[in-house]
């Protein structure tokens, strides 16, 4: 896509989706300021703070919708990065598992992102990967700041 494109979508997502999101919260500010049931009120502050984490994810997008990345970087689209990933990874476990006689695997992910990652009421994915290894009688250590974040698996290969 274009960078041309890409400002004309950022521009709809910011007129569109980013000013109705401000004024759904704008709308539970008026009706938190009513109510005067505490529980009531509780469950439209959770709403509440769910409307400002989806206009985050929008101006976050947005942003990167207008960063002028080069042609490269626009070629590793998501599917294609889990797709191509996804193969290494396979080819990787099945030679150990065929060929290294190795009874312990452990595997490191680390990127130099914003951090920020932790289990989220409602968000299952640190969950579900901790409950995958779990089953395979593993570990997963999750670290995460503002440096980035560092996910080590560690599996014994070999399962009584």
């Amino acid at each position: 896509m274009s960078l041309t494109q890409r400002v004309k979508l950022a521009q709809e997502l910011h007129d569109g989706i980013a000013q109705d999101l401000v004024g759904l919260g704008y709308g539970l500010d008026a009706l938190l300021f009513q109510e005067t049931d505490e529980t009531k009120r509780a469950g439209l502050r959770s709403v509440r703070f769910d409307v400002n984490a989806l206009i985050e994810k929008v101006r976050s997008e947005i942003f990167e919708l207008r960063a002028n990345h080069n042609d490269q970087e626009l070629l590793r689209s998501q599917p294609e990065l889990t797709y191509e990933l996804n193969k290494v990874f396979d080819e990787i476990i099945s030679n150990v598992a065929e060929h290294s006689l190795a009874t312990h695997l452990e595997i490191t992910f680390k990127d130099n992102g914003i951090g920020g990652a932790q289990e989220k009421v409602s968000h299952y994915g640190l969950q579900g990967m901790t409950e995958r290894i779990d089953a395979l009688g593993g570990q997963l250590n999750v670290q995460s700041d503002f440096t980035g974040t560092n996910v080590a698996i560690s599996l014994d290969l070999h399962r009584p």
